[in-house]
């Protein structure tokens, strides 16, 4: 007895994608003038990592109340404190942002959270970030997401042609800066975690158009005298089901976590969610109608085609 393939969408939908790319481009447009705006009046609210602060790695007799500790080293009114378990559960990473004056001001946030957190933990590391380092680790960040979006496109204008690479470029940098303008108009803190979930969700994003460009090639070599917008829209109907299903099951897991995962993981539950949301939307309708504005696509195969 074999399995049927299960079909949220039907097989045989014919949704016209093609002429409602304006709508889609308006919406596209709408998202990145919200969010210029809101970086240059806003900014991004960075977090511990950019702006420099204290760090202390402790290991603790027990296992760590994190929700407790948070607490009571907030009673410090020490300003942006983060806390995150690692390794064993009595292992915690504090960290507390760069007080205002001297070293002097460092080394008293530092004594207070001792003397809140007793004798019970170990302190195996204590470090204070300054501001230069800081802003070091800021455009590290930033050159490695467009390191990554060049070589994302690269790849793709490779294996496909470049005018595939070129509107999966522009479609990937539309959804990282979404996300960007996510967390300046929020004013989510803006950390190494942000980067993360940033690199993470361009690669997420061009997996799904890549899926569709790799049907589009299909259909052009198939079909060689097919108008490109007939073409488009038979592939992104045919891959539909697969797309929606994907970003379906991983909204599923990433749901939990933004709903009750805590202050830890708000950020990079927050990015993702809403990094899919764009990526799909910009997947089905933005991606592919870029390739409308192009030089003409070549129908004859090139390299092996992937089954979707």
């Amino acid at each position: 007895m074999f399995l049927r393939p299960i079909h949220f969408i039907p097989p045989d939908t014919k949704i016209d994608f093609v002429s409602k790319r304006w709508w889609a481009f308006s919406v596209s447009i709408i998202l990145l003038v919200i969010t210029i705006l809101s970086l240059a009046v806003k900014g991004l609210n960075l977090g511990i990592d950019f702006k420099g602060g204290i760090l202390i790695e402790a290991k603790a007799s027990q296992a760590v109340d994190v929700a407790a500790l948070r607490t009571a080293i907030g009673t410090l009114n020490l300003g942006e404190v983060e806390l995150q378990q690692y390794g064993s559960p009595d292992d915690v990473l504090i960290r507390i942002q760069r007080q205002e004056g001297d070293e002097a001001a460092q080394m008293k946030a530092i004594q207070n959270v001792r003397d809140k957190l007793g004798t019970e933990y170990e302190y195996r590391r204590v470090e204070v970030v300054g501001p230069t380092v800081g802003t070091e680790l800021l455009h590290a960040g930033i050159l490695a997401t467009v390191l990554a979006m060049a070589a994302i496109s690269l790849y793709v204008g490779v294996r496909f042609e470049w005018q595939f690479g070129l509107a999966a470029l522009i479609a990937t940098f539309h959804d990282v800066l979404t996300v960007v303008g996510l967390f300046s108009f929020l004013q989510l803190d803006f950390n190494l975690t942000s980067v993360a979930a940033i690199l993470t969700l361009a690669g997420y994003s061009i997996n799904d158009t890549v899926v569709v460009f790799d049907r589009i090639r299909e259909t052009l070599r198939r079909q060689k005298t097919t108008d490109l917008r007939a073409v488009i829209n038979d592939s992104v109907n045919q891959t539909l089901s697969r797309t929606t299903m994907t970003a379906g099951t991983t909204l599923l897991a990433l749901l939990p976590l933004l709903l009750i995962g805590g202050p830890t993981l708000i950020n990079f539950s927050a990015a993702l969610t809403w990094g899919i949301l764009v990526g799909t939307y910009s997947s089905i309708y933005v991606a592919a109608a870029l390739l409308l504005y192009m030089p003409p696509l070549k129908r004859v195969e090139v390299g092996r085609v992937a089954k979707v």
